[in-house]
């Protein structure tokens, strides 16, 4: 092994243990892989080009300008006008009346939709999409979330298996440009028939063997509708519960609420203040208060009567508290893995003023908290119940740290005259993909026109895009551009021919899948194809195998892999509203891991015909 050899895999192992130990985000680490890349190439070395090209530094750079990259910046645009004007929440709450209170059917449905979804839409999205509405149809039907939202988490795997629309497909095919010698890409015909295949059998098996298999565990809170009267049983909410009426002789008489600095010296959390019949919500800060107005606040009991010192008489609530969704709304948000404010307070990011919003509780590990909510560290998976105004909703789902979690009936009615012109730029760019339009092509249209319609702003479609995932994406394109600039990809493939050789196309195969899929049980679907492929796609060439039938195999092996949390992110956020454990997705995720396994085994010959 030579020493650019040795440089690279060094450049990429490093970092990705970091990533692994939870001290990097995984974007961080892909731009860190590009940045070393060229400078270690503008020093002299042949990394991206041969040696003492200094000018082939800017090879590092590859990734942000592929037509790959492009073709998702504009798909993340599209789906998210989708999502605006209720196309995608219309569809699931339409198949989620056809479920009954059958658990089987619940479980198919759920799975299904799931699926349907993430054909069109980011694989996250449409697993955050449906995940109130399963919350919803346990309430209805007394069927546990635990056996709901696995089927949907890997619901939406399974759609993004059979989509060239997929993050990580979209891109391992755009790797095979960079192959020596470079191969043809794969298209949008390349992966309905042999992925829709596989994500046909996982249904089914989910459908109709699925609830043997699935976890059956008390939810972990009882979780209501954020616009219900009944929402303060949520979090556990009751017991901390306290009135604090101001007395004409309180010292915070005439004073806006941000300047009794409740929260900040006593760790509590105001609902907002009734007066009369009316609630003022708490980030009103042109109201102050006045003698006899009721402070509704959460947090414990000695802090609580703290507030006496002040002037207010402290009791429990003598009435059910009901906060009207035009004034106030309660959202609940969870942290996805590897968010930016993970092992920060909300009080040292300013959440209130960032977003808005306010947080009365936090749940984590079966334990509600509610009081010093700002001051705790934020872990993966926790859970925190927020206040705040309905015209801020908009800004908190567009943001990148939290995944909105909210009851259907806090979202958007169908706009049907926008949802029909939305659907005709959509339909309009899959028939120029099926015509042999460049995907990049067709998707950065349907973006241009979403704009030039106005259906959205463009402030609106910079925060629509996944940036964070570009950042991923284009970096880690750049090490799997040196891999096969320095041979390095080669020379592992090599490694993986003299094991596989003696079974052929089809052990090539399965090598492919396992170890994909073994790989995206700790690095995650969205990283392991992307250092696989070249791996893969280099044997291929040298066995004289079909190159793109290994690529779409690597593809779609980081998505059917679902043995761990890990594996991919919609699984993380499942994990609090269903009280889940790590065993879970063990026990569930192995059966449809060699259900898949064997389709894909079928189905690839069968199509590709090797």
């Amino acid at each position: 092994m030579t020493f650019p050899q040795i440089l690279v895999l060094l450049i990429l192992t490093i970092p990705l243990a970091l990533v692994f130990m939870n001290r990097l985000r995984e974007d961080v680490a892909a731009l860190m892989m590009a940045a070393l890349l060229g400078v270690a190439q503008y020093l002299g070395l042949a990394v991206l080009g041969p040696a003492h090209t200094p000018d082939a530094a800017s090879k590092a750079l590859t990734g942000f300008g592929t037509p790959e990259v492009i073709a998702l910046l504009a798909l993340f645009i599209l789906t998210a006008c989708l999502d605006k004007y209720g196309v995608t929440r219309w569809i699931a709450k339409k198949l989620l009346s056809l479920g009954g209170r059958s658990e089987q059917r619940l479980i198919g449905l759920f799975a299904f939709t799931a699926a349907l979804l993430s054909l069109f839409m980011n694989t996250l999205a449409a697993g955050a999409l449906l995940l109130p509405s399963a919350l919803s149809a346990s309430r209805r039907t007394g069927i546990k979330p635990s056996k709901l939202l696995i089927p949907i988490a890997y619901g939406t795997m399974l759609g993004g298996a059979a989509t060239y629309l997929t993050t990580a497909n979209i891109i391992v095919s755009g790797l095979l440009r960079l192959a020596n010698p470079p191969q043809q890409p794969l298209n949008i015909l390349d992966f309905i028939p042999t992925g829709g295949f596989v994500a046909i059998a996982g249904l089914l098996f989910l459908a109709l063997l699925g609830r043997r298999f699935l976890p059956d565990r008390e939810p972990p809170m009882v979780r209501m509708d954020p616009s219900s009267d009944e929402l303060t049983k949520t979090f556990q909410l009751v017991e901390r519960m306290w009135e604090a009426e101001v007395t004409p002789e309180s010292a915070i008489v005439n004073k806006p609420l941000s300047q009794t600095r409740i929260g900040e010296n006593l760790g509590m959390a105001v609902l907002g203040i009734r007066r009369g019949s009316r609630i003022i919500p708490a980030g009103d800060t042109a109201s102050k208060i006045q003698a006899g107005d009721v402070l509704l606040i959460v947090g414990r009991e000695e802090r609580a009567l703290q507030l006496q010192q002040a002037g207010l008489r402290v009791v429990r609530p003598t009435q059910r508290i009901s906060i009207p969704p035009r004034d106030t709304i309660f959202v609940e948000v969870i942290l996805p893995p590897h968010s930016a404010v993970e092992g920060k307070t909300l009080r040292s990011i300013d959440f209130r003023t960032r977003y808005g919003f306010t947080a009365i509780a936090l749940w984590r590990e079966r334990r509600s908290y509610r009081t010093d909510v700002a001051t705790i560290e934020l872990h993966s998976g926790d859970a925190l119940l927020l206040i705040g105004p309905p015209d801020k909703l908009t800004d908190l789902k567009n943001q990148h740290d939290f995944v909105v979690v909210e009851s259907v009936s806090n979202g958007q009615e169908l706009d049907v005259p926008k949802v029909t012109l939305t659907l005709g730029i959509a339909i309009g760019a899959l028939i120029a993909l099926f015509a042999g339009m460049p995907v990049e092509i067709a998707m950065l249209a349907a973006a241009v026109l979403i704009l030039l319609t106005g259906l959205m702003k463009s402030d609106e479609a910079y925060q629509a895009i996944k940036w964070r995932a570009i950042f991923l994406i284009a970096g880690t394109i750049s090490i799997s551009y040196a891999m096969v600039q320095t041979n390095l990809a080669q020379l592992f493939g090599n490694a993986v021919v003299r094991l596989i050789e003696p079974l052929g196309a089809m052990g090539l195969v399965a090598g492919a899948y396992l170890l994909s899929a073994a790989l995206t049980q700790v690095m995650g679907g969205q990283i392991s194809p992307l250092v696989i492929a070249p791996i893969t796609i280099s044997a291929a060439i040298q066995l004289g195998v079909n190159p793109q039938a290994i690529a779409l195999v690597t593809a779609i092996a980081g998505s059917i892999s679902f043995i761990t949390p890990l594996s991919h992110p919609v699984n993380i956020i499942m994990i609090a509203p269903a009280n889940y454990t790590f065993r879970d997705f063990m026990k569930s995720g192995w059966a449809l891991t060699i259900v898949c396994f064997i389709a894909l085994m079928i189905a690839v010959p069968l199509f590709w015909k090797l």
